[in-house]
């Protein structure tokens, strides 16, 4: 007969051996810009340890030596000393996931700060995780739909594919990816906020997202004022939470602004644990946990993530290092332009200038048609720009410009949206097909 509660003795023994076990216990060593040196315990890269006893600061270690390990702070240093007791979990970062998750706002390392209570999740995962095999992932062949007029149709998105969203700082990338999360078709949307101001965080939620945007979202959340290992974690429990919705078969948008403050937070690592800086003083770390954040969207055996990322653009230069970077392992870019920003047109998309990778694989040969139509026209208008704005161009020289002038309001009108507007995708089309054969008549 088995009594409740009974445990043999062997495991009665093993655990009186593990709590009479003397605890180990190090200490700092040196503190240095952002990086705290800890001698005395026995710790693996990517492990959490607690330093000081009145108020302890976790800390995440980053790299170890023969001397001991090298931290990187997950809260604020002040307090801390040289000789400060410092003890190890033994354990990485974990990640809650489950629907428990839905309507609430997390930090970097996946704890509430809505005040909502504690979460109600199934399980808790660790922070890392494989991505999928590149044998192993879904083609993609189903469109998603975004509720950008400009986006679904010149621009289309595939499910489980990862576009940027490029722009300089004030061209409405947030205001466009909010956009998106309250006009998305996906299941679920997982928000990544990293290196945001904290004024604006609650104006993206109460405003730009809403309340129903936020009952199908999870929102992660790391400001500028935190430590830089807590703004890149939030990247990755982002995408960890992502990966766990897509294993129950889920399609989810993974949406981060920004990509950008990723790898600012990911220098400020790198050259504090000794790595020589390289293009632009971004170490060469950088680059690689860009590719290892990005390849862990899309898809996988089941579910989809379908990633948005937006990257800032330093000084307007679509050609420095973190840009140019991401853009080659992006599957595609949406590029916003100032000087339609300028003049309130919004979405500030300069459709000539983006790309889908996979919009061929997604839109029938009508709707490539269509879309092919419209950027003819467009180009034609752009490339006679200097002759009509001196007022050299004579009508009936090229009738594709001459289409474009004649019907210059009915297509500002289908390329502007109102941030309130969430045209479906099949509407969009439709528009689309009235524009396109009001330009072959014109």
């Amino acid at each position: 007969m088995t009594t409740v509660g009974f445990r043999p003795r062997g495991a009665r023994f093993a655990d009186a051996l593990s709590a009479a076990a003397p605890e180990r216990v190090g200490s700092v060593t040196a503190v240095v810009g952002l990086s705290v040196e800890i001698a005395g315990l026995r710790c693996a890269v990517g492990d959490l340890v607690s330093i000081g006893d009145t108020h302890p600061v976790e800390a995440e270690v980053v790299a170890t030596t023969t001397a001991g390990v090298r931290c990187m702070p997950l809260g604020r240093l002040h307090g801390i000393f040289v000789g400060s007791a410092a003890r190890s979990s033994g354990r990485p970062v974990l990640v809650p996931t489950g629907a428990g998750l839905f309507g609430r706002v997390l930090d970097g390392l996946g704890r509430p700060i809505d005040g909502l209570g504690p979460l109600t999740v199934d399980r808790f995962v660790s922070l890392s995780n494989a991505s999928p095999s590149a044998m192993h992932r879904s083609r993609i062949d189903t469109p998603v739909q975004l509720g950008v007029r400009v986006l679904d149709t010149l621009t289309t998105i595939g499910r489980g594919q990862r576009m940027g969203l490029f722009a300089g700082s004030g061209v409405g990338k947030s205001s466009l990816l909010s956009m998106i999360a309250r006009g998305t078709d996906a299941e679920v949307s997982v928000i990544a906020l990293v290196g945001e101001r904290g004024r604006e965080v609650r104006e993206f939620l109460e405003d730009d997202l809403g309340p129903d945007g936020l009952a199908r979202s999870v929102v992660v959340v790391s400001t500028s004022d935190e430590p830089a290992l807590m703004r890149l974690r939030a990247a990755f429990v982002a995408t960890r939470i992502a990966e766990s919705f897509r294993d129950t078969g889920a399609d989810v948008m993974l949406m981060m602004d920004s990509l950008t403050r990723v790898a600012m937070a990911q220098r400020e690592i790198g050259l504090s644990v000794g790595e020589p800086p390289a293009t632009r003083g971004y170490p060469p770390s950088t680059f690689s946990v860009l590719a290892q954040l990005l390849e862990r969207a899309g898809t996988a055996k089941q579910g989809s993530i379908t990633g948005m990322y937006t990257v800032l653009v330093d000084g307007d230069d679509h050609n420095e290092p973190i840009a140019d970077a991401a853009r080659s392992i992006l599957d595609g870019h949406v590029v916003l332009d100032r000087k339609l920003a300028v003049t309130g047109h919004f979405p500030a998309i300069d459709s000539l200038a983006s790309i889908s990778r996979v919009a061929s694989k997604v839109t029938s040969a009508p709707q490539r048609e269509m879309a092919t139509m419209l950027r003819t026209v467009m180009a034609a208008r752009k490339n006679a720009q200097d002759l009509i704005d001196i007022g050299a161009y004579r009508p009936g020289t090229n009738p594709l410009v001459d289409a474009a002038l004649t019907h210059q309001a009915a297509i500002d009108g289908f390329l502007r949206q109102s941030m309130d507007d969430h045209t479906p995708a099949d509407l969009a089309w439709l528009r689309l097909e009235q524009l396109v054969s009001t330009l072959g008549g014109h």
